[in-house]
């Protein structure tokens, strides 16, 4: 399972709008997408109330997780404003 290791640089982290944009690209995969809060358990991309109770903030580490290259890479962008491409392109979780 590829991963994509990023700091939020979003002004308000990942919180209403930017969750409710976060959750609808996850869905736009095929396959399973998961968000971490740093080395915490991941949870599934896909629910809105999963990915809020993750309280993400401006600062904090993610990792979003998933089978989908393009997704992820997109899902980074969201989170860094589109200024980081994330660490660790790859390997498994």
């Amino acid at each position: 399972m590829a991963e994509r290791r990023v700091r939020v640089t979003t002004e308000v982290g990942i919180q209403a709008r930017p969750a409710t944009a976060f959750v609808d690209t996850a869905a736009e995969s095929g396959s399973e997408v998961f968000l971490a809060k740093g080395d915490g358990e991941p949870v599934e991309a896909k629910s809105i109330l999963q990915v809020l109770l993750l309280d993400v903030r401006n600062g904090d580490e993610v990792v979003i997780s998933g089978d989908d290259e393009a997704v992820l890479d997109r899902l980074a962008d969201l989170v860094t404003g589109g200024d980081d491409k994330g660490e660790g392109t790859g390997g498994e979780s």
